[in-house]
């Protein structure tokens, strides 16, 4: 498992690595509770679910203290990948599925993750302020960035969300500022020919 990642990622620490190792069996364990990932799908955990979180990181660095909200955690991604990738930074997911919250909460105790914190509550509701919001795929972008534009400070806020696709249609009502960054240019495997992350300017 830790081999593709180490590929990509030859800098991680021992901690780290060591994470990522435990990240399968509690993913498994959890996953016969809560249907977080189906299960022809497990079997590509490390790359589409873990690796692909981890394209973030190929298009920024946070840096130390910044404070990033994944909004529609769903079972963790990228929330959990990104937190074990950047221990320094303050993380918090949330979703309105009470299981899937349940399940990630377990996720991070089982990786004595003290920078990650998961809260069940819709992104409409929400009332903290971040740095960052990451994503993936929840929505389209423009309903996305309805939604989600009061939890970062205006003219400060960044979205990096992941994306699969064409999506020049998406794209098109957008009024911020954006990039497209194809994750194809850093990643080998065919899953990331057309995977994308947008960041968007808020």
């Amino acid at each position: 498992m830790i081999d593709l990642l180490t590929t990509y990622f030859p800098e991680l620490t021992a901690r780290q690595r060591e994470r990522f190792e435990r990240m399968g069996p509690l993913y498994a364990e959890w996953n016969a509770r809560v249907n977080l990932i189906s299960r022809k799908d497990f079997e590509h955990l490390v790359e589409r679910h873990i690796l692909h979180s981890l394209g973030i990181a190929k298009v920024v660095t946070f840096r130390k203290g910044t404070r990033i909200v994944d909004v529609g955690t769903g079972g963790g991604f990228p929330l959990i990948p990104l937190a074990v990738l950047f221990p320094d930074c303050v993380f918090h997911g949330i979703d309105g599925i009470g299981k899937k919250i349940a399940a990630v909460k377990g996720v991070i105790e089982g990786l004595g993750l003290t920078n990650c914190t998961a809260e069940q509550v819709r992104s409409t509701e929400h009332r903290q302020r971040y740095d960052v919001i990451v994503s993936r795929a929840v929505t389209t972008l423009p309903e996305f960035i309805r939604d989600t534009r009061h939890l970062v400070a205006r003219g400060a806020g960044r979205i990096y969300s992941l994306k699969g696709g064409d999506l020049a249609d998406e794209l098109l009502p957008i009024k911020q500022r954006y990039r497209v960054h194809a994750l194809s240019e850093h990643f080998e495997e065919e899953f990331f020919g057309t995977k994308k992350v947008v960041e968007v300017e808020m």
